[in-house]
């Protein structure tokens, strides 16, 4: 979301206008949910995406008019076959779609857009809130937990619009932009390294910490916010854990595996897996329950870690490993 939020600011620097368009609301089934985005620019050049097909195309083309209007817009497309007012797909749902306006050059937008990538570098959960007064937008700014920013003042129900997803109502769109929390794999083996670019690109910032300096080598790692290199025994020297944070456990051996757990089982983490055998997990959660962890603390752990998609090679079990995070970070226990 970073690089696209980039390219946006890059364009309206260099004397680009462009069409900001935004999923405000969907029901149903549709290509994509509330909070997706996609910008276009003179010339029909677009970056990021709101879900292909009938609905991408047609809001393309009302972005190309509305650049030469400078105007914005506020429609609604259904997907209903043999529906007078739909696109003809057939996904039986339907999506509010907000078009801004951005003039080349316009400093309030970059500023905020300017916010909003710093914000993508911290660890503070941030939305993008714009005030919508008939189809414009009358207002655009930021919002975390401690207030907001670039707005004149503060929504009055603030609070209703800083949810897990995109909010529309009352005359204001809520967009989470940035998530805070990390992503913590411990082992910079193969999987960890078929791991962190899949991970980067959804948005789960990952650190890769190991104990020895060639497996914590940044060049590995292209994706990770860091690598950090240090005793798997004294991690809270570098790291901690917080709820708001994933936990993978990737080390090269059983010993090290235990360390790590020992130490992050009781941290909250939102997610904790640990990859490995049954066999060498079940004499890791015996070691565990000697120390003086529960059943109930051992049973937050997704072990064997993973989706049971039948993943051998190191890229197979990141994709594995990867959408069993993407369930968790939606709010589903793919265990069940």
């Amino acid at each position: 979301m970073r690089e696209f939020f980039r390219e946006l600011v890059h364009a309206l620097e260099a004397g680009q206008p462009a069409e900001l368009v935004s999923v405000a609301a969907s029901e149903g089934s549709t290509p994509r949910g509330a909070g997706a985005m996609m910008a276009v620019f003179p010339g029909g050049r677009t970056t990021g995406t709101i879900g292909g097909g009938n609905v991408e195309f047609e809001c393309q083309q009302l972005a190309a008019e509305l650049l030469e209007q400078q105007t914005d817009a506020l429609r609604q497309f259904r997907f209903v076959q043999g529906d007078a007012a739909s696109l003809g797909m057939v996904c039986g749902g339907g999506v509010t779609v907000q078009l801004q306006h951005l003039p080349a050059g316009d400093r309030r937008a970059i500023a905020v857009l300017r916010d909003l990538i710093e914000a993508g570098g911290g660890d503070r959960n941030t939305w993008l809130l714009r005030r919508i007064q008939g189809e414009r937008v009358t207002a655009m700014g930021l919002a975390d937990r401690n207030g907001v920013r670039h707005l004149d003042a503060p929504p009055a129900h603030l609070e209703d619009l800083l949810k897990s997803e995109a909010f529309f109502a009352e005359g204001w769109l809520s967009i989470p932009v940035v998530r805070a929390g990390r992503t913590y794999i411990f082992g910079g083996g193969h999987v960890s390294q078929a791991l962190v670019p899949v991970l980067a690109d959804l948005g789960f910032r990952p650190v890769v910490y190991d104990d020895r300096p060639e497996f914590a080598d940044p060049a590995l790692f292209p994706g990770a916010e860091r690598t950090l290199c240090g005793d798997f025994t004294r991690l809270t020297e570098q790291v901690t854990v917080t709820p708001e944070d994933y936990v993978v456990v990737m080390t090269r051996g059983h010993q090290a595996d235990y360390e790590v757990l020992a130490q992050v089982l009781r941290s909250g983490a939102r997610y904790l897996g640990c990859i490995g055998s049954r066999r060498k997990l079940a004499l890791c959660r015996d070691r565990l329950l000697e120390a003086g962890f529960t059943e109930a603390e051992y049973s937050r752990l997704h072990a064997p870690i993973g989706l049971a998609i039948g993943a051998q090679t190191p890229a197979e079990i990141a994709v594995s490993v990867a959408a069993e995070m993407i369930a968790v970070r939606a709010g589903l226990d793919p265990r069940r």
